[in-house]
């Protein structure tokens, strides 16, 4: 697969999501609390990392909700200040102010103190597309690839990478790059795809 057909695939699996009606969009969020909810995954986990949706993304709003409601400390994504490729994480709750940033998303403000990525329990990343080895195309900047390259060589290194999609962003297997980190399970509104069961 060349650039031009992987730019190809990208924008037709984001027309995909974006053409989901208002109450899909809504159905597919609900049905994410109550798959995610019952993971272990999720139970044990006391640092989760979350995002904001944009673009038809399904919405880890309400999941988010759910979390802070359970007890647990959550994290937003933002621009690093020390390297504008590579993402940092600010803290989130229901006081935090967000702020527009370049690209149209809200993010929270910049964290006073840099919080390694290994510290998280669970990471929920945003993507375009997936396959069902769990190999996920993002909108193709390359962020999250890069803040956590060093799951590339210990895939069993925390944190638990776990992508969220509607399940009609599922696509036949695509070719990889080097630099392409795998995610641990990606989970949409219909079942649980692991790399190990694909």
């Amino acid at each position: 697969m060349n650039r031009e057909e992987r730019l190809a695939l990208r924008e037709s699996l984001r027309e995909v999501r974006r053409n989901l009606s208002e109450a899909e969009q809504s159905a597919a969020a609900q049905q994410l609390i109550e798959l995610v909810s019952e993971q272990d995954f999720f139970k044990n986990a006391n640092q989760l990392a979350f995002y904001l949706t944009i673009d038809g993304e399904i919405n880890p709003r309400p999941l988010l909700d759910y979390a802070l409601q359970s007890g647990k400390t959550c994290y937003l994504p933002v621009i690093s200040k020390d390297n504008e490729e590579l993402l940092t994480f600010s803290p989130y709750d229901e006081s935090t102010q967000l702020i527009e940033n370049e690209w149209g998303i809200f993010e929270p403000p910049h964290p006073e103190e840099h919080i390694s990525p290994t510290n998280f329990d669970v990471v929920f990343v945003p993507l375009v597309g997936f396959d069902a080895n769990c190999f996920r195309l993002g909108m193709g900047k390359g962020f999250y690839d890069r803040t956590f390259s060093f799951k590339i060589f210990n895939r069993r290194s925390q944190p638990l990478l776990v992508g969220l999609a509607h399940d009609c962003q599922l696509t036949e297997p695509f070719p990889t790059q080097t630099w392409d980190v795998r995610l641990d399970a990606v989970v949409t509104e219909k079942k649980i795809y692991r790399p190990d069961t694909a």
